[in-house]
């Protein structure tokens, strides 16, 4: 009797994911528990196994598809085993097409129907979509392409039928047609940041404040540490530090660990810190550290570690990106001197780090070159005031600057 292969449900709180990749075909023969499909949820990339061994007789769900939990995605049997009456071969193809709409919303474009379209100069809003919920097929492209070949060829005969009296003098050459500019085709990821980076834009007052820590000792205090550290299998970096003077911070003004609402602002009882990780081109991350006050330095850096590399293979659980009450980005490590970064909504603020860089100072009416970085916070204003924001960040130099 075939299995049916259901959209799982990743976390207390996701009830809805995207279909970004098959990893078999129709026809193909899996095992029980190889991975089947690859879903995106909140940024999260998860590898859903198969329920069964057998052969993939049907998928029921095109890439691109976003689904709830519980969902029919799959049947898994033997080959040529029958389906369900209404479940067979191809069944999500089945969908009657839907016409085009100015201004629609395409959904997900395969790489394939970018290419075409950027070779041939097609706008796709004009494309009929007879895929999985109107999407564009490679056929669509084609069948569109092969219209306007025939189109054209009737429009230059009926320009052919002159008569013996008209002028038929060859007209100047049109000038050079630049090619069409390409298309990068939209990811989950790169949709869902783009939805939180303007939500957040538009929800809170963002307000920017600016200052510099010496890194002295806390470069010393890694450099006498980081092999003891790795000893215990961590990696002692400067985003450890950072993490750790945030948090020293917020517990100082617990005001900074807050979010915003309707009926006053929310105080967060626990420290859970957003650490952005990027991901190449694909964008990033906020994985997060739960409970981070409770945490040594050494198991800020083991827990560091672990979830940065864990996002860059794209093995991380839903959970693990939510729940953040504030968040650190550490853009130095691209570079970057300093950045107003955009809030994690719905976090009051968010810190930014710089490259550390070598740079002279004056201490004590003299000149001296110390290890120096911006830090930055962008804050909600409706919660922290310009003063209230410097103290936080005044209080993180401090412990940068201190440490011992």
């Amino acid at each position: 009797m075939p299995i049916q292969v259901l959209m799982p449900q990743l976390g207390e709180s996701v009830l809805e994911g995207t279909i970004t990749k098959w990893l078999k075909a129709r026809g193909e023969r899996v095992s029980e528990y190889e991975p089947l499909l690859e879903v995106n949820t909140d940024k999260v990339d998860t590898e859903i196994p198969s329920p069964a061994a057998g052969v993939l007789l049907d998928i029921l769900v095109s890439e691109g598809t976003t689904v709830q939990a519980g969902s029919l995605l799959a049947w898994i049997g033997e080959a040529g085993e029958p389906l369900p009456a209404g479940e067979g071969p191809q069944a999500a193809e089945r969908t009657p097409p839907v016409p085009a709409q100015a201004g629609r919303d395409l959904g997900f474009i395969s790489p394939v129907v970018a290419r075409m379209a950027a070779e041939h100069g097609i706008d796709l809003k004009e494309i009929p979509g007879t895929g999985q919920g109107g999407r564009i097929t490679k056929k669509d492209v084609q069948a569109y392409l092969e219209r306007l070949k025939v189109e054209g060829e009737q429009t230059v005969g009926a320009d052919l039928r002159v008569s013996p009296t008209k002028d038929l003098r060859v007209s100047p050459p049109l000038p050079p047609v630049s090619p069409p500019a390409s298309l990068l085709p939209m990811t989950p990821v790169r949709r869902l940041i783009a939805e939180h980076m303007v939500t957040s834009k538009h929800t809170s007052p963002h307000v920017t404040t600016v200052m510099e820590a010496d890194m002295s000792r806390v470069a010393a205090h890694r450099e006498a540490n980081k092999a003891a550290f790795a000893r215990d299998g961590a990696n002692l970096t400067f985003t450890a530090y950072l993490i750790s003077a945030a948090v020293s911070a917020l517990k100082a003004y617990p005001i900074v660990n807050s979010s915003w609402s309707d009926e006053g602002v929310v105080l967060h009882r626990t420290i859970n810190i957003g650490m952005a990780t990027s991901l190449g081109e694909e964008g990033l991350i906020v994985p997060v550290i739960k409970n981070a006050d409770g945490l040594s330095l050494l198991g800020l850096a083991r827990l560091i570690n672990d979830l940065s590399n864990r996002a860059r293979l794209k093995k991380l659980q839903p959970d693990e990106v939510k729940g953040g009450t504030f968040t650190l980005t550490n853009h130095g490590t691209s570079g970057s001197l300093f950045a107003t970064p955009i809030i994690n909504q719905p976090q009051c603020a968010i810190l930014g780090a710089g490259v550390i860089q070598k740079r002279v100072v004056v201490i004590n009416d003299a000149i001296a070159i110390r290890p120096m970085i911006y830090v930055s916070l962008t804050f909600d204003h409706r919660i922290l005031d310009g003063a209230s924001a410097d103290t936080y960040l005044g209080k993180v130099v401090e412990t940068l600057q201190n440490w011992s």
